[in-house]
């Protein structure tokens, strides 16, 4: 992050701890190697969960196997509770319930709603639909049997970073295709729903801002070995024919992301359908402003707007 861009895209000083976790990544790294890079990196940014929050590792029921989950429950919370449905970022291949534990409990801490955080699938063994069957597994649980651990199963929201942004987005129109469950919100951070041509975000921020560009469309082939489903709502929401009475919106990107471009998309197809869309973008800052938190003042206040924009719809 050096030389002109410096001068054109000045990042926000809490960037900084992003760009200090960060350690080289050798060429040809192996899938195994790249998620303990990608644990290490997200461990390195962590802060662990407060004493105020009951948390328990469990599983879902699955389409093609049991689903590990995180549940996240406030110690002071009442005997019901509201629920978010959280899905991590990685690119599809990267991430578990551990790298993604600091952002999952913080939605629990700041909403006052219980977080049920999902370790769905990876590629490159489980391309589209596999992870996304997971997280819908989630949801459906959630509002078919969430009851017997105190949730609300009329008012759930969704929410994920990067590729668990997608997911959320793919999600809302899953449940609107199929009649349910009800999803009161969705906020979709740093993420797409599904990548745009011609993005001027991939070629600005192609380089030397975190998430590359090539990374990026790596992540996308990784998660379409046979080519994109462009014709299918749920995968590409971006390019659905009808996104019409899709949930209230959070799209909320970063600044200086390749991504950026393909979030504002699916933001300007959610309002020319009618949707209620809330959209903001963090100044000055990089994919994965979320981790930078703890240290970073406007991280902080960035991270408050999304679990303010969830806790209104929860209510």
């Amino acid at each position: 992050m050096a030389g002109d861009d410096d001068r054109r895209f000045p990042l926000h000083p809490d960037m900084m701890v992003l760009v200090n976790a960060r350690r080289p990544t050798p060429p040809g790294q192996s899938v195994q190697a790249q998620r303990e890079s990608w644990n290490a990196y997200a461990a390195r940014l962590a802060e662990p969960h407060p004493d105020t929050l009951d948390v328990t590792d469990s599983t879902v029921p699955g389409m093609e196997g049991d689903v590990p989950v995180r549940i996240y429950r406030p110690k002071a919370a009442a005997a019901v509770t509201p629920c978010m449905i959280y899905l991590h970022g990685g690119g599809y291949m990267l991430g578990d319930l551990d790298s993604s534990d600091s952002i999952a409990w913080g939605f629990a801490v700041e909403t006052g709603a219980t977080v049920i955080s999902v370790d769905y699938r990876l590629t490159p063994e489980h391309p589209w639909p596999a992870g996304f069957d997971d997280c819908w597994s989630v949801l459906v649980w959630a509002a078919e049997q969430g009851a017997s651990i105190g949730i609300d199963p009329d008012r759930l929201v969704v929410g994920g970073d990067s590729a668990g942004g997608r997911f959320a987005a793919s999600l809302c129109q899953k449940a609107k295709l199929a009649g349910g469950p009800k999803i009161r919100a969705q906020a979709v951070i740093y993420a797409n729903a599904g990548p745009i041509p011609d993005a001027g975000s991939m070629v600005d921020f192609a380089t030397g801002f975190g998430l590359t560009a090539a990374r990026t469309t790596e992540f996308g082939e990784l998660l379409f070995p046979g080519g994109p489903w462009l014709d299918d709502p749920v995968a590409f929401p971006v390019l659905a024919d009808d996104l019409t009475g899709l949930p209230p919106t959070l799209v909320h990107m970063a600044e200086y992301d390749p991504i950026r471009d393909a979030g504002r998309a699916y933001a300007a197809r959610l309002v020319l359908a009618g949707n209620d869309v809330t959209v903001r973008t963090a100044r000055g800052m990089i994919h994965g402003f979320m981790r930078a938190r703890f240290t970073g003042a406007q991280a902080a206040a960035e991270f408050r707007f999304i679990c303010d924009f969830l806790a209104r719809h929860m209510v």
